[in-house]
């Protein structure tokens, strides 16, 4: 069982001056946060992609690439790589620059992306979401596995025996794992490629992922693959504290990104008790003292039969310091109880 951290690169909103905290700080202060997440022995940091006012971070091949060098045994991992509006060759070179650097700890998590802001930046048609990813995963997992690619599709222009470099750390192949946030069709597509999951479940009660990851469990033998090379874990919003009254002012940090999520999304604001129930035995929240947290990790664990567990943990942009001793926690007391 692998644990790690996410994030998103939060950045909270000064009200009075109707500002966001400056990224530069934020970014130093991720960096920081590795090194930690490293020195308590964590297995993995996943930064994610996001292209707005309130997220610090466009371009998590750049921050994993000032992370290799800080850090030594923790592997490094997009959390996700909006691959439908990326270049796949630019993606496998950049996160194998990083495996390189890194000596082998470079991982790509892949998605369509809960957020769309990339899609019009970068020019493409919104029309073609479903496309874009399969034609675009098709050709990453085709460059991953060959060095020399000839490859076509509709909505790029093909590769004729056209090589990639530099080749990743491990014989040129990196370890690339499917996000999904609960679409069956999704879980098929990286069954049936025997492609590692990984499940965000950032809402509602854990056990109603159930069905969904024994269909990936299903599938994935039904294709053929090696079922000691099945991995699947989750991503889910986490925060550690001992002190109940860091995790009840913790809310506020949340309610803040939950509410300036959902007005775009037209969701109603947030609570108190969502938050509550949230964190509550059956709740998706792991949000409590390192016990607490612990115990909610190895539930999920046993339940879904887990091999990695990934805490987001920036959700609202929480002080450098709250940050720093959740990691220690999550790495020194939460840990521990897991492995």
């Amino acid at each position: 069982m692998e644990l790690g951290i996410g994030m998103f690169g939060d950045v909270s909103l000064d009200t009075k001056t109707g500002k966001y905290r400056d990224a530069s700080v934020k970014l130093n202060e991720i960096l920081e946060q590795v090194k930690l997440m490293d020195q308590v022995g964590l297995d993995v940091f996943a930064m994610g992609e996001h292209h707005r006012a309130d997220y610090a971070v466009s371009s998590p091949e750049i921050l994993l690439a000032a992370a290799a060098s800080i850090t030594k045994n923790i592997k490094l991992a997009s959390g996700v790589t909006v691959l439908s509006s990326s270049e796949p060759v630019k993606v496998y070179e950049d996160f194998a620059t990083i495996d390189l650097i890194s000596k082998g700890r470079a991982e790509i998590f892949v998605g369509r992306g809960s957020f769309i802001e990339s899609f019009p930046l970068y020019g493409y048609d919104l029309s073609d979401y479903n496309q874009l990813f399969e034609e675009k995963l098709d050709l990453l997992l085709k460059i991953n596995n060959e060095e020399n690619v000839s490859w076509s599709g509709i909505l790029r222009r093909p590769m004729e025996n056209q090589t990639v470099y530099p080749r990743a750390y491990n014989d040129g192949k990196l370890p690339i794992w499917i996000a999904v946030g609960g679409t069956p069709e999704s879980v098929l597509r990286a069954a049936k490629l025997g492609l590692p999951l990984i499940v965000a479940i950032i809402g509602g009660m854990p056990k109603q992922f159930k069905n969904l990851i024994e269909f990936y469990k299903q599938e994935f033998l039904r294709a053929g693959h090696d079922e000691s090379q099945m991995q699947i874990a989750v991503h889910s919003h986490t925060f550690v504290s001992d002190d109940e009254k860091v995790i009840d002012d913790y809310f506020y940090n949340y309610k803040s990104q939950m509410d300036r999520i959902g007005t775009s999304r037209g969701w109603a604001p947030y609570t108190k008790e969502q938050y509550d129930g949230g964190r509550s035995k059956e709740g998706a929240l792991f949000i409590g003292s390192a016990n607490e947290v612990a115990d909610k990790i190895n539930d999920v664990k046993e339940f879904f039969g887990l091999t990695r567990f990934i805490g987001h943990m920036d959700v609202g942009d929480p002080s450098h310091d709250v940050m720093m001793k959740s990691i220690e926690l999550f790495g020194e007391k939460v840990a521990p109880q897991v492995k």
